[in-house]
């Protein structure tokens, strides 16, 4: 995978232009790895208490950033997806997020 784009960080798996991808399912540590050898970091995370627990989770910065992302051809993207999906509407609080639950996935474009 080509390392000349920053990683992205999504608070949901989102496909945001045509191409071929790969997604998978990947462990807390390689998710650590993954932003720790990354070039670069750009969030898109949309939502402050997610910011807020990926930031303690990965151990690196990762801001509240509400904007429209195009992952680039070759650029991976680490998405933290919650368990379930919560009510219409609702916002939730780190410690409602928590209670869902949630995991890690890498979300590569090839094509």
């Amino acid at each position: 995978m080509e390392n000349r784009h920053p990683i992205a960080i999504l608070n949901g798996a989102i496909i945001t232009a045509d191409g071929e991808y790969s997604c998978r399912t990947i462990s807390m540590e390689e998710a650590k790895e993954l932003v720790r050898s990354a070039p670069r970091i750009i969030s898109a995370v949309g939502h402050q208490a997610t910011a807020e627990i990926l930031t303690d989770l990965l151990k690196t910065q990762i801001a509240f950033n509400r904007i429209n992302f195009h992952q680039q051809r070759g650029q991976q993207a680490l998405v933290f997806k919650l368990n379930s999906r919560p009510p219409e509407g609702i916002i939730l609080s780190r410690a409602e997020i928590e209670a869902f639950g949630y995991h890690f996935q890498l979300l590569s474009r090839h094509g």
